[in-house]
């Protein structure tokens, strides 16, 4: 059967062009990594997420782990994460994540979370607690935590950068005319002064990420550009919006490889250190070849 993406032009239905087909996973890390997931029910974005990468990732000793539930207090037009009321914190979580990290043999560890606006830390506290959980158990594996805006609290973003993560990522997600589209309760110029916040702060690699084909101009993707390197940001992702499902953003276009090939060559001659850019990227694309 033909994968078709409706983009809620009258009943018109499309195709996905071939550059966004993704193989099947393989390779022997890949099955290893698979049978200890299944066998020990353990948890990860990469999987719940469908990420088209998660073959490449799991082979290479990456993964993704989201923190604080799977409920989260914002409603980003994008996202399939479910809003609503989350439940307590919960505190035996690190250690549950950390456990995860090392019976699946982690080299790079990339934790994400929900929002949690409705504590007064924003959960801040436990990915401190995560971060060292991991390390305790996982001395060799490095971490990316690629975290919410904490609403500009200074405060509790300091709470990441008190434990030196080795990649500090926050993803602005869309350029500035459609963040309030895009992603609702957040602000562009907020999720700005967080990452140049903590680059002042002393966080050697810092990563932002955008997504294409919500309805951006060309000018727009170079100004967010160059506003993420007004922000010193080391690292930049940049791939294709797909919508999850009828109730979320639809796709207003299928990029083509060769544009995001320019943003590229761009974003390198700009400055970022490293830049992902592709129809088929996520955030923590290749996150281990980023520990420059």
């Amino acid at each position: 059967m033909t994968e078709t993406v409706n983009l809620e032009r009258g009943n018109t239905q499309i195709k996905k062009p071939k550059w966004l087909r993704v193989k099947l996973p393989t390779g022997d890390n890949y099955r290893s990594v698979r049978k200890l997931v299944d066998n020990y029910k353990l948890h990860t974005i990469c999987e719940s997420g469908n990420c088209p990468n998660m073959g490449e990732c799991w082979g290479e000793g990456t993964a993704t782990f989201m923190i604080l539930g799977n409920i989260c207090t914002r409603s980003c037009g994008f996202c399939n994460v479910a809003t609503g009321r989350p439940e307590s914190v919960d505190w035996e979580e690190p250690d549950r994540v950390a456990r995860s990290v090392k019976l699946m043999k982690v080299k790079h560890a990339v934790l994400t979370s929900v929002d949690r606006d409705d504590l007064a830390d924003g959960g801040s506290i436990i990915w401190q607690e995560t971060v060292n959980a991991v390390r305790r158990l996982s001395p060799a594996t490095t971490m990316e935590t690629l975290i919410p805006d904490f609403k500009g609290e200074l405060k509790n973003v300091d709470r990441i950068v008190q434990v030196h993560p080795d990649v500090v990522s926050h993803n602005i997600e869309t350029v500035k005319r459609l963040t309030r589209k895009v992603r609702i309760q957040a602000q562009y110029d907020r999720s700005m002064m967080v990452l140049k916040h903590l680059k002042d702060q002393g966080m050697k690699r810092t990563k932002s990420g955008i997504m294409l084909g919500l309805g951006e101009k060309d000018n727009e993707v170079i100004e967010a550009m160059e506003d993420l390197r007004k922000s010193r940001v080391d690292i930049l992702t940049i791939g294709q919006y797909l919508q999850p499902t009828k109730r979320h953003l639809p796709v207003a276009e299928f990029v083509e490889p060769e544009r995001f090939d320019k943003y590229k060559t761009l974003g390198l001659d700009m400055g970022f250190r490293f830049v992902e850019s592709g129809p088929l990227v996520r955030s923590s694309y290749h996150a281990e070849r980023h520990l420059f």
